[in-house]
């Protein structure tokens, strides 16, 4: 039995060498690029725009997690379903354009970062937060 590791979008930038944030970023945006224009099969994916923001690499190369939204955030667990049912038809389109000695095995997640960048906005907007943030002189701050 293989255990899965969580892995949180930014995880590539943090406590990883340069080879993998390198190939990370390759093969995003390969990914990009078959899912805007390769025929893909799955009804879930059909007519789907798709955004890959990040590719966290393991340090061996062998497993990639992309972090995947679909255009406003519509249908986004039946399309992230589709996505891990093609995962192999994608890493063997992408095998062919990364040139690595082994494909690594991908691995689809949804990207939350979006959310929280909206949680925190929402609270930065909220009356008693932009009371707090005020400069000493009374001036408004915009959220």
């Amino acid at each position: 039995m293989t255990r899965k590791r969580h892995v949180e979008p930014g995880a590539a930038a943090r406590g990883r060498g340069q080879r993998p944030r390198r190939v990370g970023e390759e093969l995003r945006h390969i990914l990009a690029e078959i899912l805007r224009t390769e025929k893909l099969h799955d009804p879930a994916l059909e007519g789907a725009s798709i955004t890959v923001t990040e590719v966290a690499m393991s340090p061996d190369l062998r497993n990639a997690t992309a972090f995947v939204m679909p255009l406003g955030g519509a249908r986004a667990a039946e399309i992230l379903a589709g996505l891990r049912r093609s995962a192999a038809f994608l890493r063997g389109l992408a095998a062919r354009r990364l040139g690595l000695r082994h494909a690594p095995g991908l691995f689809f997640a949804l990207d939350r970062s979006f959310d929280e960048a909206e949680r925190v906005r929402s609270l930065l907007a909220r009356p008693e937060v932009a009371r707090d943030l005020a400069p000493p002189d009374g001036t408004p701050v915009d959220p």
